[in-house]
């Protein structure tokens, strides 16, 4: 790596990350990564020794454009960001499985959730670098790779909207019981974050909490490439 890449997790206010997911299922974290930062981890795309699987979209019919996810083991920077985020993380995530009344819990480090994981035969890791040209878009979907999920993941926006590219906004959609669906659009700056529910989350009601059903994606990129990095904390069957 020409450039450190360094995650700016030290400062992040898990209390108001927190207040954010419930009231939204989502909490956006500008500066999280430097504009060198973003240029060095965008250019391992290139580099097929660091990744385990590349996919089309376009083959299986997830949109288009391509992803890399990255090979064990993971280059040290992504490793130390999803400790730190796992870290930051779990106490909001069994707090989400209480209100939404579910017995799953999960422990206080990334290391012993990613053992959990691969005693459940999922070792394959899901950290990923995703490619968007002109024309390109991912459908509404969830990653969920096995059993034994995570429920909060992030995206970080490597490349600078409306210089680097046109378009490609990143989409959350949600669905309540007996409502109709709510549709987001965000459109995060170069080194900014997004961490937002994997499948589901615990919306207020009259009544305590109902299930919400989350999916997400990205609309069509109309001109330039989008780089982003998605970090997803439980690993993939």
């Amino acid at each position: 790596m020409q450039h450190t890449i360094t995650f700016e997790t030290a400062s992040i206010d898990w209390n108001q990350i927190e207040a954010e997911i419930f009231r939204d299922g989502f909490a956006r974290l500008p500066g999280m990564l430097d504009a060198a930062g973003c240029r060095a981890l965008a250019s391992l795309y290139g580099q097929d020794r660091l990744f385990r699987s590349r996919i089309d979209m376009a083959r299986h019919a997830f949109g288009r454009g391509s992803y890399a996810y990255f090979a064990a083991p993971l280059p040290e920077p992504i490793t130390v960001l999803r400790s730190a985020l796992y870290a930051g993380l779990a106490p909001i995530a069994n707090r989400m499985m209480r209100a939404l009344g579910r017995d799953a819990s999960y422990p206080a480090t990334h290391a012993e959730f990613i053992a959990r994981c691969h005693a459940a035969g999922q070792t394959r890791p899901t950290p990923l670098l995703l490619q968007y040209r002109a024309g390109d878009y991912n459908r509404l979907h969830q990653d969920l790779y096995g059993d034994t999920v995570f429920p909060l993941q992030s995206v970080t926006m490597l490349s600078r909207p409306d210089e680097d590219f046109q378009g490609g906004e990143f989409l959350l959609v949600e669905n309540r019981p007996r409502q109709q669906s709510i549709g987001r659009v965000l459109t995060p700056r170069q080194g900014e974050m997004i961490v937002f529910a994997v499948s589901d989350r615990p919306v207020q009601a009259a009544r305590g909490f109902m299930r919400a059903t989350m999916r997400h994606g990205v609309s069509e990129v109309l001109s330039g490439e989008r780089h982003t990095f998605g970090c997803i904390l439980h690993d993939a069957a």
